[in-house]
């Protein structure tokens, strides 16, 4: 059975948090959320964080501060949430590094799949979603196919 993703919610609306991980823990992902900038910042910094989801208006940061720092620590794939329906303001977090910038409302369906868009591109989806039947993880030295583990020898 493929390892369980794990997405980062960084949101401060419960509302909005609760949803985004109801639809994506019913998709087979791992949903973590955190409240503030400061709080997702140490959650990220602890590793095993397959995608992270900002809203840009936080009670403690910027979204588009922490997604400044969050580039210069790691290249995790990062989408974007804002109220504000400015041009100026999805190109910004564009720039900054976010992969996608998606407007509030937005439909639940449609942020999981540009979720899995986004790690099928980066290389992170599990290998029985459709790509690759074969997962090589260099870190843990294991290749599995359709997400079981070879056993394989050193050779």
């Amino acid at each position: 059975m493929p390892e369980k993703q794990t997405i980062i919610i960084i949101e401060d609306e419960p509302g909005i948090a609760d949803t985004v991980t109801y639809a994506l823990s019913r998709e087979g992902f791992d949903a973590v959320w955190a409240a503030t900038g400061a709080e997702g910042m140490e959650l990220l910094e602890r590793g095993g964080i397959d995608l992270a989801i900002l809203d840009i208006g936080l009670p403690d940061i910027s979204g588009f501060d922490l997604a400044r720092t969050i580039r210069k620590r790691s290249d995790v794939p990062l989408r974007m949430l804002t109220a504000r329906s400015d041009e100026i303001d999805r190109v910004l977090g564009l720039e900054l590094g976010a992969d996608d910038c998606i407007v509030k409302p937005f439909s639940p369906r449609e942020l999981v799949a540009r979720v899995r868009a986004v790690l099928r591109r980066s290389g992170g989806t599990p290998a029985d979603s459709g790509g690759n039947a074969f997962a090589i993880d260099a870190d843990r030295r294991r290749i599995t196919y359709r997400g079981s583990i070879l056993d394989l020898s050193r050779y």
